[in-house]
């Protein structure tokens, strides 16, 4: 048996070999400086609240068949784990309740973690065309939610065969509704990210947060691409392959702190294109406005089944996260190529 062993060891040391092509320049390693990352309260304030982890889990899903399973699962989660998360889109239960249960997660996340109801930029503007606006506040206030995300997604509205047409700019639509509702906001893109002069406008604002949503993950103007006849998916390909990644993003709002100043909006929720906790773990710490992140997608594949399965999954991220912080440090000299 230790002959086996170590003819295993052998072929193991030959299997793990590592190419420099392979080596991640992101990170300097400095084994020298810790020990072993242990269990110890790492609370800090995000959204008003008080969270445990640098997690987020935004805008899945509702109205669907699973819809209610997968969202208790992650609550669940961000009950245990302590961190937050954002419902997908409640058009649905606006006006009918219906498929409320989808929705209503309050219950099962607790009265201490960041929940938050989430409506598309098309609905917001043409609820203040009927000066509805307390079917907005009212919906927050049924589910119990902290706030309200409002995604931008002008192009998947364009893209999307029953998609709405939005008349106004975003930003003045979210202006708008600041003008006439309090509650906390905060924005999101829908997978392609945003550039330089949205960021700007968006960090003026009083926002409780901006979150990324950026180009390199889910694109939900080329999946309603995909939806569309071979013809229009050839004449509008191009555009599912425009936006921004997390990490310009990260750069742009970092470079755009020094030019604006004190900025009105003071936290990120960075998504869109992450794989796994070291890209969290990169793009937090290279962030200055404090920062969480998510992974919408790689959350999403564990949540339809059994909650166990969701639960190992995030405690193996969060634990790999404390060992990348424990001993890893950002290079300088690394410019994203």
């Amino acid at each position: 048996m230790t002959k086996d062993r170590k003819l295993d060891h052998i072929q193991l040391a030959f299997d793990s070999q590592t190419d420099f092509a392979e080596q991640d320049k992101r990170f300097i390693y400095e084994p020298m400086l810790a020990g072993h990352p242990k269990e110890e309260d790492d609370s800090f304030l995000f959204l008003g609240k008080m969270v445990r982890a640098p997690f987020w889990v935004s805008s899945m899903t509702g109205g669907t068949g699973v819809a209610e399973k997968i969202n208790k699962n992650i609550a669940q989660a961000c009950r245990e784990f302590g961190f937050g998360m954002g419902l997908g889109s409640c058009r649905k239960i606006l006006f009918d309740k219906t498929q409320w249960a989808d929705f209503d997660m309050r219950e099962t996340i607790g009265p201490d973690q960041p929940l938050w109801a989430n409506l598309g930029i098309a609905q917001i503007e043409k609820l203040l065309q009927d000066k509805n606006e307390k079917a907005i506040v009212d919906l927050v206030g049924e589910l119990r939610a902290d706030g309200l995300i409002v995604h931008v997604n002008p192009l998947q509205e364009w893209f999307q065969p029953e998609g709405d047409r939005i008349e106004h700019a975003p930003i003045e639509t979210i202006e708008r509704l600041m003008g006439r509702i309090h509650i906390p906001l905060i924005v999101k893109e829908v997978g392609q990210g945003m550039g330089d002069e949205s960021l700007k406008r968006l960090l003026k604002l009083p926002l409780a947060a901006i979150e990324f949503a950026a180009y390199g993950g889910t694109n939900f103007s080329n999946l309603e691409l995909m939806r569309e006849n071979p013809e229009k998916q050839e004449m509008f390909q191009p555009f599912a392959f425009v936006g921004q990644s997390a990490h310009q993003m990260v750069k742009n709002v970092n470079r755009l702190l020094q030019e604006i100043g004190e900025p009105g909006c003071r936290q990120l929720i960075i998504s869109g294109g992450l794989k796994n906790y070291l890209d969290g773990y990169h793009l937090t710490t290279l962030s200055q406005l404090p920062a969480v992140y998510g992974m919408a997608s790689a959350v999403l594949k564990h949540a339809t089944g059994d909650y166990p399965e969701l639960k190992t999954y995030i405690g193996n991220q969060l634990k790999a996260f404390r060992l990348a912080k424990q001993y890893l440090k950002l290079n300088p000299d690394y410019d994203g190529s």
